[in-house]
């Protein structure tokens, strides 16, 4: 497993990468622990990662095209496959992503959503449009969305 912090355009991000897929990626200088086992493949995939960072934060990029492999149950995931369906630039409400019953829950998963920005929980806010928690906080939730509307 290769674990890497790096200075981005909103601040420190720490990724996780591990068998050749990212595993998390998380907001701030996060103590993983030792890197351990790491293979040439993860070394590239993890400079891929930050390179697509890169082009997404000087517009460049829109979409990313990564293997991610986030541990979570059944329905954490089902939620994160469609936050990877909301188009850059756009947002949806908790009740849109997963339907108005399970938008509570849909919510949960956001906010447990290991690996940010990559799978994008920025994008989605409240029913009446405003913005709602966000694990990097809302400043840097207004500064995601406010680059995906140049």
């Amino acid at each position: 497993m290769l674990c890497e912090t790096r200075n981005t355009f909103i601040g420190p991000l720490t990724l996780t990468v591990s068998d050749g897929a990212v595993k998390t990626l998380s907001y701030g200088r996060v103590d993983k622990g030792e890197s351990h086992g790491i293979s040439h493949s993860d070394i590239e995939l993890a400079a891929r990662v930050f390179e697509e960072l890169d082009e997404y934060f000087t517009g460049e990029r829109k979409t990313f095209d990564l293997p991610l492999a986030p541990d979570g149950t059944a329905f954490q995931k089902a939620v994160w496959e469609k936050l990877r369906e909301i188009p850059y630039g756009e947002t949806r409400s908790y009740g849109e992503l997963m339907g108005p019953k399970s938008a509570r829950a849909a919510g949960g998963a956001c906010h447990n959503n290991p690996i940010i920005i990559l799978i994008p929980c920025h994008r989605v806010i409240g029913r009446d449009g405003s913005l709602t928690g966000f694990a990097c906080g809302l400043e840097v939730k207004k500064l995601l969305l406010g680059l995906e509307r140049l």
